[in-house]
């Protein structure tokens, strides 16, 4: 590489005060008084799990800002450093130059995730599409590809709900993650999943096309967030069913939540109590809200309208192909993977990273 001069030095530093403004540094720095203030309140952890998630929107902002603010710092420095005719200081500027470059495109590249619920935790939810047995067995591959992507990338998952299929497989499945951005992360995941491949359960071997729904909202476990009025819920209640044993379907602990005004209805029955399945499907509720109020551009909940469940089934975004030939293509960035093997097994980073880096540019 030919060695650094002054006026890559201005570029840099043109690009960080450009993101400064992007991110409005003094604003994040309000934010953080804020929650600081908020955390040293006599009464701050009364409620434990309220003031662990004050603590962690903290930390999260604490690290941003510090980030950037170091970022700018060196420039300035090298800027300052680079009028020096010192020749025996032209190494150590190229090195700290390069080393400063890497960490201002890492920190830019996450401007992507600058969503208002990009740092929440995900609902992910999975459903069996056309293909009979195919799809549901194509439903639990991709349980297992999203698991196995969570755990290898530190991020901690709880399964919400699970309906098996009837011979194999899944027809819906829905868990939580939780970490650092990852609703920012797994949002670009929402869409139509489609595989191609010999069919295990053909006799004849034929080949078979499954699809499956990805549905990613953001964890939105805050009444205030998205307040709800309950004059807008039709609440029922009954007795579970399906997998779970007897104690499961000995109490009407099933819980139904029907926004009255949009039509969305959350069913959950997979904990034990009915108390904590409302609180599950409150929260799904509040989700689904605050994703379809960001897609119709609404300022309040109560003028959004219900979800178009068919137009979500036309957003094919990513095709796995098994055979005739090996390939996964991403539909929208034309990201290609020639091993399904390893992507399968949770190796999506790559389609994460172009999918976020495409934000970006638009």
């Amino acid at each position: 590489m030919k060695p650094m001069d002054k006026e890559e030095i201005k570029q840099l530093t043109g690009r960080i005060d450009d993101a400064l403004k992007i991110i409005k540094l003094d604003e994040l720095k309000n934010q953080r008084d804020e929650l600081k203030a908020k955390s040293e309140q006599a009464s701050f952890w009364d409620d434990n799990q309220k003031a662990s998630k004050v603590m962690q929107k903290l930390s999260a902002l604490d690290e941003k800002i510090t980030d950037w603010q170091e970022i700018s710092s060196e420039a300035k420095d090298l800027l300052e450093l680079s009028d020096l005719s010192d020749s025996s200081l032209k190494n150590d500027l190229d090195k700290q130059f390069k080393k400063l470059k890497k960490r201002f495109e890492k920190a830019h590249f996450e401007l992507a995730y600058s969503g208002p619920y990009d740092e929440n935790g995900a609902i992910v939810s999975i459903h069996a599409g056309a293909g009979g047995v195919d799809a549901q067995d194509w439903a639990s591959m991709l349980l297992r590809m999203y698991l196995r992507w969570a755990e290898n990338s530190g991020f901690k998952t709880k399964m919400i709900d699970e309906s098996a299929g009837e011979e194999a497989g899944l027809k819906s499945a829905s868990f939580s993650v939780h970490g650092s951005l990852a609703y920012g992360k797994l949002k670009g995941e929402h869409g139509v999943h489609r595989l191609v491949r010999l069919s295990p359960f053909n006799a004849n071997n034929l080949r078979q096309t499954s699809f499956a729904k990805i549905e990613v909202l953001p964890e939105i476990d805050e009444p205030e967030t998205v307040p709800i009025d309950e004059k807008d819920l039709k609440i029922d209640v009954f007795r579970s069913g399906g997998h779970g044993g007897q104690s499961v379907n000995t109490t009407d602990s099933a819980v139904r939540v029907t926004h009255l005004p949009t039509g969305i209805t959350v069913s959950i029955q997979n904990e034990r109590s009915q108390i904590q399945n409302k609180e599950t499907a409150m929260t799904i509720l509040r989700s689904k809200l605050a994703q379809l109020q960001i897609q119709q551009h609404k300022e309040n909940i109560a003028e959004i309208k219900g979800p178009n469940q068919s137009a979500e089934w036309g957003n094919q975004i990513r095709s796995y192909v098994l055979h005739p030939y090996k390939q996964v293509k991403d539909l929208r960035t034309g990201q290609e993977n020639s091993d399904p093997k390893a992507v399968l097994d949770g190796d999506i980073n790559k389609f994460i990273e172009e999918y976020t880096a495409s934000l970006i540019k638009s």
